[in-house]
């Protein structure tokens, strides 16, 4: 039985347009499932723990921040998470080789194969993307409120907008420990490869390896910065003289300034934090053939 966990505001109203294709489909392949309706991460964690407890699959459909609060509702449990992807950015989907079309995605659900995947700490919030703070505080936090920009082109107006009056920040982080320090943009901490709708900020993260990959961006012209945005969609920027790119288990930081930390979309905390990795902490459905560096070598 699925338990099918919907936000249907998710996308601009996406994730409710396509409810009912879904259901089709999924009636065409004789699965049986439940509709929950939810506007609420804490709602969505709660019909999580039910589904879970009934020994159903909880399928999140809705973005990237839905199926975070799933996931984190289920860690640590035997319990399966499907995923459809009906949100701006849909960047889980996008990695795990998910199609990107919450219809077509339902052939995961009925034909897909259980791995264990990892998540991201802070405190007790978990995410399952990339938690980031700095130049991409502000990115978010201008996304979050656009009215009128709809789809991910949403994430790249808020970078836009936030770069007009960005001034460097200085960082003070630990990584697994060691003191480092940086003067510039982004702390980003990636358990997957990309956000943003496509931008594959830590292009080699692996959801798999008990592992964060932890990007750095250090300080440089505005319009440098600028000039050099584009790469981040291939994952290009990494070879840039400002972007350092390190692997940890457990990462502090904090700022000379107040910034809030977005993971999958939403606020999930206030610097300073320590953020660390739960080793296959979730078990979710990937496609069957599924050969992605992002899941490479679990069972």
């Amino acid at each position: 039985m699925l338990s099918l966990i919907v936000n249907p505001s998710s996308g601009g109203g996406r994730a409710g347009a396509a409810l009912d294709g879904v259901l089709a489909e999924l009636r065409a392949r004789g699965l049986e499932y439940h509709v929950e309706l939810t506007t609420s991460l804490e709602h969505a964690r709660e019909l999580a723990r039910v589904a879970q407890t009934d020994g159903e699959v909880a399928v999140a459909l809705g973005g990237d921040g839905l199926i975070g609060a799933v996931a984190g509702a289920l860690r640590g449990t035997d319990a399966v998470l499907g995923l459809l992807p009906g949100g701006r950015g849909n960047d889980l989907a996008r990695v795990l080789g998910i199609p990107l079309d919450p219809v077509a995605a339902c052939a995961v659900l009925d034909a897909g194969t259980v791995r264990s995947l990892d998540l991201g700490a802070v405190g007790d919030a978990t995410f399952i993307g990339i938690a980031s703070c700095g130049f991409d505080s502000e990115a978010n936090r201008i996304a979050n409120q656009a009215q009128l920009i709809r789809g991910r082109l949403v994430y790249t107006y808020g970078g836009l907008r936030a770069l007009l009056g960005w001034r460097p920040a200085r960082f003070s982080l630990r990584i697994d420990g060691e003191p480092r320090s940086l003067i510039g943009y982004t702390v980003a901490i990636a358990n997957a490869a990309a956000y943003g709708g496509g931008m594959f900020l830590a292009p080699d993260a692996s959801l798999s390896d008990g592992l964060l990959d932890v990007v750095l961006i250090a300080d440089e012209p505005r319009l440098q910065f600028l000039r050099h945005l584009p790469k981040v969609f291939k994952g290009e920027h990494v070879d840039l003289a400002a972007v350092s790119v390190l692997r940890a288990r457990e990462v502090e930081v904090a700022a000379d300034r107040a910034f809030t930390v977005y993971a999958d979309g939403d606020p999930i905390a206030e610097l300073p934090v320590t953020v660390r990795v739960l080793p296959g902490a979730i078990r979710v459905l990937v496609p069957a053939h599924d050969r992605s560096p992002a899941v490479a070598g679990v069972a």
